[in-house]
């Protein structure tokens, strides 16, 4: 079986069962109205936690960009963001949980440098280049003349 299908089959089959079911015994423990509260409250407080540090990150992204830096690691804390405030604005125990972890900071710079180290190592095996940590550059030598025309 395709490793993929496997993600796509926990992802959309049984991620959604086990919420049902979450949610299902939290009512019967707490009520169902104060059940759609909670829903409702963690995705206003996951929007306007979201909306707050997309705006923070963005500001660091422009600031980035005016200093000539490329902004990589603030735009994949950026897209992190997106995805933690769109899980808070599903209804599930797991996905709140997953949503909330991804709007605290140090959990995701933490995954933010695990993503690009991961992106960056398929990225050298798929092209074939070795990335060297001796070198900014594996096209460029230091005995390379450069000729301006």
């Amino acid at each position: 079986m395709n490793p993929m299908f496997g993600r796509m089959l926990l992802l959309f089959i049984f991620l959604p069962m086990v919420e049902l079911y979450l949610l299902i015994m939290l009512g019967s423990r707490i009520g169902a109205m104060p059940t759609i509260g909670l829903i409702v409250l963690t995705g206003i407080i996951g929007a306007t936690l979201a909306r707050q540090q997309g705006l923070s990150v963005l500001s660091k992204i422009q600031r980035e960009m005016s200093s000539g830096k490329p902004p990589a690691q603030e735009l994949i804390e950026g897209a992190l963001i997106v995805v933690g405030g769109i899980v808070l604005l599903t209804p599930g125990i797991i996905t709140d949980i997953f949503g909330f972890s991804l709007l605290i900071p140090p959990f995701r710079k933490a995954l933010c440098s695990k993503l690009t180290k991961s992106f960056s190592q398929n990225i050298g095996k798929a092209s074939g280049f070795a990335h060297s940590s001796k070198s900014t550059s594996s096209f460029r030598k230091d005995s390379d003349d450069v000729i301006d025309v």
